[in-house]
C-alpha cells in the first residue's frame, strides 16, 4: 500500500522522448521544476527563460531539450548545450523530474538520453553544477552514481554556506 510521503514510482517503461520545443513547454517546465521543491522563484524563471530562448531562436539559441512524456504529459526534462569556445564540452543546464514521477528511473533515462545526444553532437565532456547544501545531497549522489566525478567546489558561490559543486563526465 503506497504511503503519502513515498507514492509508488511512476513506471518508466511507457515514457517517450520528445526533442522539439513547443509553447506549452513553458508551463510544463515551470510545473516540473516547481514540483521538485528545490528551486526558488527566480531559478524557476530561469528554467522557463531557456524554453523561451529556444522558441525564439531555435537551435541557434544553443539550448537543446529532451522531454519525457506520457499521454501528452511532461514528467521530466533535460536541457543541455555546447559550451562556447570549447572543442567538445557541454553543459547540462537542467535535469528535473516531476515529484510525482520520481523513484522510477526516469531521471537516469533522461540523463542517458541527453548524454547520447551530446555524444552524437561530438561532445566528449559533460559538466553539471549543483548546490552543496544538504538538500542537494541526493542530487550529488545521483550524478556520482551516473558516473560523474566531482571536479571542484566553489565555496559560498550561491550564498554564504551554499557552494557550487561542479561535476564532469567524459563520454
Amino acid at each position: 500500500m503506497p504511503d503519502k510521503q513515498h507514492p509508488p514510482a511512476a513506471s518508466h517503461t511507457h515514457w517517450s522522448f520528445r526533442y522539439d520545443v513547443t509553447p506549452s513547454d513553458r508551463e510544463a517546465v515551470r510545473a516540473v521544476v516547481e514540483s521538485t521543491g528545490f528551486f526558488n522563484p527566480a531559478e524557476v524563471d530561469v528554467a522557463v527563460e531557456l524554453v523561451d530562448e529556444r522558441l525564439a531562436e531555435g537551435p541557434a539559441s544553443g539550448y537543446h531539450f529532451v522531454f519525457a512524456e506520457r499521454e501528452q504529459r511532461v514528467g521530466g526534462y533535460a536541457c543541455y548545450g555546447h559550451i562556447a569556445g570549447t572543442a567538445a564540452s557541454f553543459d547540462l543546464y537542467w535535469i528535473a523530474v516531476d515529484a510525482s514521477c520520481r523513484r522510477g528511473g526516469l531521471g537516469k533515462r533522461l540523463l542517458a538520453e541527453a548524454e547520447r545526444l551530446i555524444g552524437e553532437a561530438g561532445g566528449k565532456r559533460i559538466y553539471v553544477e549543483t548546490s552543496t547544501r544538504d538538500q542537494y545531497h541526493p542530487t550529488r549522489t545521483f550524478y556520482e552514481r551516473c558516473g560523474y566525478r566531482l571536479e571542484v567546489v566553489l565555496q559560498d558561490f550561491y550564498a554564504p554556506g551554499d557552494g557550487k559543486a561542479i561535476y564532469v563526465k567524459t563520454i
